[in-house]
């Protein structure tokens, strides 16, 4: 008896061991996946670039390789690479992983897969308070991050309202929830199309409506540091605290029996939830439905232990946001089409399909 036992625990740790060696390969597949997306939609566009050449031009930047490296493209090339292209790529990288996050945090605070930034009104505070800066500077008094600062207060306020308001003797009604998500969702929008329609000229509405519309155009070097450290730093707390998200997955009361301060964890998820959708949107606009889509792909791909679904719902968030800019750039190219209208095409016909999904089980 006591072999058999033996035998089943050996046996057990080597599935576990087998499961992580495959996240492992799985986390390296998406991270070679995401340098080729780099260096391959960095050459596309109204004037292309080898993908080889775009390769020896990122090459020749880093300080040990760069004497090695044998210069045979044009000034023109290279600045298309360095200066325009790959800072938007990149941009593209770090909003893609900071909503999937974003979407991953929030569907374990409410315990529901149709949970997503934007569609509990995140994002529309968000945009809200982030345009009343933009087209007003009512914010102009915090410097150089006052777009940033504005939409995280924005972000924050949804977040606790549709929070507090979805709560019923203390635990967190799901249909209230949706609801009010989208209530306040409304509200925010109204919001903003009143801010927008009272920009004192329209040249800043017009500005205003392609932001809100979903945007990685006129990325610089400059904007990337914000959201980069924001990213890193809400991705690290999120790993650390995945047992407590994995908790809260069962409900709050199991949560508590587990030893995990409910309370204290979701304020938290609340306010790094705030912090990616607040910091993206000041950086990019308004990009619906990747929050939603890219946390419940990765689930049905590695299961939901966080510890697994938060770095590949990170990698896969930027290879999705990457391409469809990509996309974005060439459809009507020269013309552009804002990222979010495309994200919202792919993003709605998914979240009809999640909801009948749900409706069946």
């Amino acid at each position: 008896m006591f072999d058999k036992t033996k035998q089943v625990i050996e046996m057990k740790k080597g599935d576990d061991k087998d499961k992580e060696r495959n996240i492992v390969a799985m986390i390296f597949f998406l991270i070679i996946i995401s340098v080729g997306s780099l260096i391959f939609s960095v050459g596309i566009g109204p004037v292309s670039v080898h993908p080889l050449t775009v390769a020896k031009i990122l090459l020749s930047k880093l300080p040990i390789i760069e004497d090695y490296i044998q210069i045979d493209w044009t000034p023109l090339e290279e600045n298309i690479v360095w200066i325009l292209r790959l800072p938007r790529v990149i941009l593209g990288m770090i909003v893609g992983a900071s909503l999937a996050a974003a979407g991953v945090a929030m569907q374990a605070l409410v315990r529901n897969t149709l949970a997503d930034p934007f569609i509990l009104g995140v994002s529309a505070g968000a945009s809200a308070t982030a345009t009343l800066s933009m087209l007003f500077g009512v914010f102009s008094f915090l410097g150089s991050y006052s777009l940033s600062i504005s939409a995280f207060i924005g972000a924050v306020m949804s977040t606790t309202l549709v929070y507090c308001i979805a709560k019923v003797k203390g635990k967190i009604n799901i249909a209230q929830l949706l609801l009010t998500g989208v209530a306040v969702s409304m509200i925010m929008d109204a919001v903003t199309k009143i801010i927008t329609l009272s920009a004192p000229n329209a040249l800043g509405l017009h500005n205003a409506a392609f932001w809100m519309s979903g945007s990685l155009a006129g990325s610089k070097w400059a904007y990337l540091k914000l959201p980069l450290i924001v990213m890193v730093i809400c991705m690290i707390i999120l790993i650390i605290y995945y047992r407590a998200l994995n908790a809260l997955l069962l409900g709050e009361e199991a949560a508590g029996t587990l030893g995990i301060h409910v309370e204290r964890t979701q304020k938290m998820l609340i306010v790094v939830c705030s912090l990616l959708v607040g910091v993206t949107i000041s950086v990019s606009g308004s990009i619906g439905f990747v929050g939603l889509m890219v946390p419940h792909v990765t689930r049905l791909l590695v299961g939901s232990d966080h510890k697994r679904v938060l770095p590949i719902s990170a990698l896969l968030g930027g290879i999705l946001v990457v391409w469809t800019d990509v996309a974005a750039r060439m459809v009507i190219a020269p013309e552009e089409l804002p990222i979010g209208i495309l994200t919202a095409l792919i993003g709605g016909p998914f979240f009809i399909w999640l909801l009948r999904q749900n409706a069946k089980s």
